[in-house]
Formats: structure tokens, C-alpha cells, sequence
């Protein structure tokens, strides 16, 4: 049924606002040509339009984000059911339930695509999701269950193929993905990642995994406090730009990728709609 839900989307032109359009080749499998530079912006409103072959990405809080799209279309990971006091409604939810800060058993039943990344326990579930101008699509892995315990495929890292981007949510990430998984999850071009430690991957595997993708642009998520994020960084630090400029959102987009692998530090803030 999803398959059918993604062909009939990829056929109608789906959006929130103005027309999607079709979707930019991304090159998952491949490495990019980069060049420096990344766009902020620190007071844009929701309804400011996302510039051409860019896509524009705001740190909600935890392990959710809002990505929006230069068509119009919008995606929530990790939902929880709350964005913040706004009438935005997006147009795809992603969620894992390792946690329930991580997703919410009622989504807004306006939500045209609320996408679990779990199945039946132990069969996981796949999507593959074309609205046209944006694919999202899956990889499962396994996290721990009650009683310590494994859930297999009960995770789901979601990957947004936009603008010629790949972009990829770790979600809660409880071990370090095989060979196989790696090769699924091809190149990401930005990549959201808990760096908590315990609670998800402990700290060195998390930084033996994002050496390994080697993306463009790494978002520190799921940390709670400053010395969390500041060991992370520190144990970065020797391969990776860190970059603390503040605020809670950025413009990416291929032609502006960084040369060097860069963390970007954003401070999570909920929506607020400006008048």
C-alpha cells in the first residue's frame, strides 16, 4: 500500500502552498564536489520561501527537525506531536519508539504521510516515499528492547533525497551499522546524529560511525547538556570543523557544502509563527 501511496504521489504533484517539483537527481553513492560556505539564516519566518536547489533545515528539540523544501512540502523527524506554537501542519512525519521522546502513538490526523520506522517486532518496515520533489526512504536497525532485550529492525535511520541532497536522521541508533547497513544508507550529505551517548550509541562507536560517512555536514542531536556536547566535539575535533555560530537553523545546499567536514552546532527551538 505505501508503494502504491508513493507512485500515486509521485504521479499528482503534491504541495503545501506551491507546487512541488520534480526531485533533483542526489548522488547517495557517490562523493561531492564541495565548495565553503553555509548559508544561515536566524530569524526567517516559516512562510519565507527556501531558496532553489537548497533546502532549509531548523533544530526543534531532541532528535526533531523541520526540513522544508524550496516547493513547499515540509517533513518532521523524530515527531513527537508537538512543533511549537505554530499552525504549521507538516507533510511527512517521521518516528522510532525506542523512546517516547521520539514519537507519539496519536499524529495529527492532518499529517498526509506519518511514517513509523518500526513494524510487527523483529520484521521492521520500509519506506520508500516519492512526493516528486523529495524521496524519503529507509534503513532499519536494531535497538534494545524492555528487559534487555533486542528489537531487530526496530530503528529506522530515514534519508531525504532533496534538491540533490542526501540527508540522513540516525534516529535512535543503538549500534553501529554492518557493512550492508552502511552501503544502503550510501553518501550523506548532511547528517543528524545523537550524541548523547548510554542512552543511544555510546560516544566512540557515534564517532567511529560519523568518521566512516564522512559527511559534509554533521548536526549534533539528542544531547542534554553542554559537557555532552563539548566531549563530542572535542573527540571531533581532530578531523572535523566545528563550527558554533548559534541559532536554529541553516540553508544547505550541494553547490555550498563545505571543503572540509563540519559539525554545526544548532541550539533547538521550537516554531513559533511570526505576524
Amino acid at each position: 500500500m505505501l508503494r502504491l501511496l508513493a507512485l500515486v504521489a509521485g504521479c499528482f504533484a503534491f504541495a503545501t502552498g506551491t507546487q512541488a517539483q520534480d526531485r533533483r537527481p542526489s548522488h547517495c553513492i557517490a562523493v561531492a564536489e564541495a565548495a565553503p560556505g553555509l548559508e544561515y539564516l536566524h530569524k526567517a519566518a516559516l512562510t519565507d520561501p527556501v531558496p532553489a536547489y537548497s533546502v532549509r533545515l531548523h533544530y526543534l528539540s531532541h532528535a526533531s527537525f523541520l526540513l522544508q523544501t524550496p516547493g513547499g512540502l515540509s517533513a518532521v523527524t523524530d515527531y513527537t506531536g508537538f512543533v511549537g506554537a505554530t499552525d504549521l501542519i507538516p507533510d511527512v512525519v517521521t518516528m522510532n519508539h525506542a523512546h517516547s521522546t521520539h514519537w507519539t502513538p496519536f499524529p495529527d490526523p492532518d499529517i498526509p504521510y506519518p511514517l513509523q520506522g518500526w513494524g510487527p517486532f523483529g520484521e521492521g518496515i520500509e519506506h520508500y516515499l516519492d512526493l516528486g520533489e523529495i524521496l524519503i526512504r529507509n534503513v532499519s536497525t536494531d535497538i534494545r528492547s524492555q528487559f534487555s532485550g533486542v528489537e531487530p529492525k526496530g530503528n529506522s535511520i530515514f534519508i531525504f533525497e532533496v534538491e540533490g541532497l542526501c540527508i540522513g536522521h540516525l534516529g535512535h541508533l543503538h549500534h553501529v551499522p554492518t557493512d550492508e547497513q552502511f552501503a544502503a544508507i550510501g553518501r550523506l550529505d548532511v547528517v543528524m546524529a545523537p550524541v548523547v551517548g548510554g542512552m543511544t550509541l555510546p560516544l566512540g562507536d557515534m564517532m567511529a560511525v560519523l568518521r566512516r560517512l564522512r559527511s559534509s555536514v554533521v548536526i549534533p542531536m539528542h544531547w542534554f547538556s553542554g559537557f555532552a556536547l563539548d566531549a563530542f566535539l572535542v573527540g571531533m575535533s581532530d578531523t572535523f570543523v566545528i563550527d558554533r555560530r548559534g541559532g536554529s537553523e541553516i540553508i544547505v545546499s550541494l553547490r555550498d557544502l563545505p571543503e572540509r567536514p563540519t559539525i554545526v552546532v544548532l541550539e533547538p527551538r521550537f516554531l513559533i509563527d511570526l505576524e
